[in-house]
């Protein structure tokens, strides 16, 4: 699914008027963390499991 630039404006000025300016930079970097770790994992996830094949077929 993805959102149009409509969507995105009413998202982001729902965001701004509930935690105000002052927050935004602070959840955005939350955010930002929380995406990278998840990517990360989900790296290792598949890394790990094309390992396993890897081993599987050799043996």
């Amino acid at each position: 699914m993805r959102f149009g630039i409509l969507e995105l404006t009413v998202i982001l000025l729902i965001i701004l008027v509930l935690f105000g300016p002052k927050k935004l930079p602070e959840l955005a970097r939350a955010l930002g963390k929380a995406i990278r770790e998840f990517r990360k994992a989900g790296k290792e996830t598949k890394d790990n499991a094309e390992e396993e094949e890897i081993k599987e077929e050799e043996h």
